[in-house]
């Protein structure tokens, strides 16, 4: 790949996953999150500690940041619940996340980028929101809908100096967070029979499979694809 990546929400996970395979690759690798310690055994990348919440610490981050060739705003937080049962906290943390950390990300790497002739943007969006309603979802479903707007936004922007920008919509894919949500109902194996049972192809997917995707978007190989969202979710869309 031989270029220089920052993936965010790199600590587990799809962010974790497609960190390691761009250093297998041959990418220098800038693995961020604010989990010091799972950071701490990445493979093959350089890692920083970095809350994507805090403008000011994301800003110096990419003034004190080599110039990097291609970004993946992977990091996010899912919130549960409809709208009257969506928290004040949860609500805010969903954007402050999924939709704020990335416009100060993009802030701070997309200048570098255009001077130093281009790159390529992937954001984290879902299946939810973007392309289907779910349910009990409010503020992860609005959120990752607007991840969406801000791909196309960007994309069109930005097309003439040699930017890409394209989001990922996952289905529901296997990761530690998801085991977190799943114990957290008091009853985890009725509730990943529930996920599982949705998707047509009868299993969930692996943080790998959607790490290959980003690979994909990331690279070269995709030097004809801007502003499109890319479902990889099992067929859970087709129902």
């Amino acid at each position: 790949m031989g270029k220089r990546v920052v993936v965010t929400g790199a600590a587990q996970g799809i962010g974790r996953a497609t960190a390691e395979l761009c250093a297998r690759e041959g990418a220098t690798v800038v693995a961020v999150d604010r989990n010091a310690e799972r950071l701490a055994d990445l493979s093959g990348c350089e890692v920083r500690v970095l809350d994507l919440t805090d403008r000011e610490a994301v800003t110096a981050f990419g003034e004190n940041a080599d110039a990097v060739d291609a970004l993946f705003n992977c990091a996010g937080y899912v919130d549960a619940g409809e709208l009257m049962a969506t928290s004040d906290e949860g609500y805010r943390l969903s954007f402050d996340l999924n939709v704020h950390a990335i416009t100060y990300m993009l802030r701070a790497f997309l200048p570098g980028m255009v001077s130093n002739g281009g790159g390529s943007i992937v954001n984290m969006a879902s299946v939810a929101g973007p392309i289907i309603g779910v349910a009990n979802r409010y503020a992860y479903c609005s959120s990752k809908a607007a991840v969406a707007g801000i791909t196309r936004s960007v994309a069109v922007d930005y097309v003439g100096r040699g930017i890409r920008c394209n989001a990922i919509c996952p289905g529901t894919v296997q990761s530690p967070s998801l085991d977190e949500r799943l114990a957290a109902t008091g009853d985890e194996q009725a509730a990943r029979a529930a996920f599982v049972s949705r998707q047509p192809m009868g299993r969930l997917g692996s943080a790998e499979e959607i790490a290959y995707l980003a690979l994909y978007l990331l690279s070269d190989e995709s030097a004809y694809t801007t502003g499109q969202l890319h479902t990889i979710d099992g067929g859970w869309s087709m129902a």
